[in-house]
């Protein structure tokens, strides 16, 4: 059967992955006219078609109506968190198999997110939406420090904030007040912090039917909370790990997940697991490479064969009943305490010489300016290794991070004049 494939943001690789040795496959392409520069492999598609990020649903389901009557689509993916919205609204519209927009609603806006996990019995985290500072105090004081701070409706943690000290709030919720990556601000949410490890699970729904395919520890800074490692497979019992198994289930279904890959951030507290957020998509940090190679698991090919109609579950179930490779695999990430301009990293070579190291990447280019470390955009650097155990991988990627020198370029203080 011959498919065209109408794929809703840019999509990043997938779009190739899913023409890659499948010639009866085409795919059309629809994102925000600000982030054509990003798609790749244009050329590729049978049409590009590119909408303000301002203009409403309706404009968008237009515009593909009318290719899709010159043109039919038999399928609609999207592979991004933003404008997963647009691609919900248009597949409701085209009568294409897609995630409800009631889901993408829910899972998008943590403060919905929260209630659903809440009123459902799962996970009972303190948390409220604050429309200004004194709401905020309000909430610290019936609830207690530390909380995390940040917008309703982001990604890559930036935005967020831990606050262990009531002078701080102010800061805080002025800096989960701005819009980041081409996101609407649509507030302030405050929520209870949990004290204890954090791991990010992977997982793909079927017809409704849940399969957690990794569990991998991330680490992350303690203030910012921006990721700056994470290991696959995570070092859990297998009580603990049915114990996650259990709650993600359990989460997906609360919030209507039907289909599709997952991407879920938790703490794993004295009391089980707790939510972080909750994703439709695959994960970053090249977290599914990670799981590839602990499991075996492809999460990208299976991501574009089920986008294709396929069943996955069986192949899934069977690559995870081998075992995988037993080993362990780690990212770590470069980041610099203060701002300036980059003009050179040093000490690559010799870190991609070290035993377990795999890669190293730099992805501060010389002239581009840093910062301090607000969101997953401030990292500067990445360095992937293997080890025996998860504990040898991590510590071969963080000796290698640790070899890395930034050479920046500062402004001097001008100076005030009296």
């Amino acid at each position: 059967m011959n498919e065209h494939v109408l794929v809703v943001g840019t999509g990043r690789n997938n779009p190739a992955l899913l023409r890659r040795d499948r010639p009866h496959v085409r795919t059309t392409l629809i994102c925000q006219v600000e982030y054509l520069g990003n798609v790749r492999e244009p050329a590729g598609h049978v049409r590009v078609i590119g909408v303000r990020g301002d203009s409403d649903d309706q404009e968008w389901i237009t515009m593909v109506s009318a290719v899709h009557t010159v043109d039919p689509f038999t399928r609609i993916a999207t592979f991004g968190e933003r404008d997963q919205d647009r691609y919900a609204a248009i597949g409701e519209a085209l009568g294409l198999s897609a995630l409800s927009p009631a889901t993408v609603a829910v899972v998008h806006d943590k403060d919905a997110m929260r209630t659903r996990l809440r009123e459902t019995g799962v996970d009972a985290t303190a948390h409220a939406r604050v429309p200004d500072l004194a709401e905020l105090t309000a909430f610290v004081r019936d609830h207690g420090l530390p909380v995390v701070v940040k917008p309703v409706h982001s990604m890559g943690s930036a935005g967020v904030t831990k606050v262990g000290a009531e002078s701080e709030l102010a800061a805080a919720f002025e800096r989960a007040s701005g819009s980041y990556m081409g996101l609407v601000n649509t507030g302030v949410l405050v929520e209870q912090f949990h004290d204890g490890p954090q791991f990010s699970v992977e997982a793909f729904t079927e017809h409704g039917v849940h399969q957690v395919v990794g569990i991998t520890r991330k680490y992350s800074d303690p203030v910012s909370l921006v990721e700056l490692g994470h290991v696959s497979p995570a070092p859990l019992s297998d009580e603990q790990q049915e114990e996650v198994h259990t709650y993600i289930g359990r989460m997906l279904d609360a919030l209507g997940v039907e289909s599709g890959p997952t991407h879920t951030e938790i703490v794993l507290t004295q009391d089980g697991p707790r939510t972080i957020e909750t994703h439709v998509r695959a994960g970053g940090d090249e977290i599914p490479a990670l799981t590839f190679d602990a499991t075996g698991v492809d999460i990208a090919e299976y991501t574009v064969r089920q986008t294709l109609g396929e069943k996955i579950l069986p192949d899934v179930r069977a690559t995870l009943a081998e075992g995988g490779t037993g080993r362990g695999s780690a990212i770590w990430f470069a980041a610099v305490d203060a701002p300036g301009e980059v003009e050179k990293i040093t000490g690559v070579e010799e870190a991609r010489a070290l035993p377990g190291v795999t890669d190293v990447s730099v992805t501060a280019r010389p002239g581009s300016m840093v910062g301090t470390l607000v969101s997953s955009e401030s990292r500067i650097a990445q360095v992937r290794a293997e080890g025996e155990t998860a504990e040898e991988a991590v510590r071969a990627a963080r000796e290698a991070v640790a070899l890395l020198g930034v050479c920046l370029k500062v402004r001097p203080l001008a100076g005030d004049v009296v």
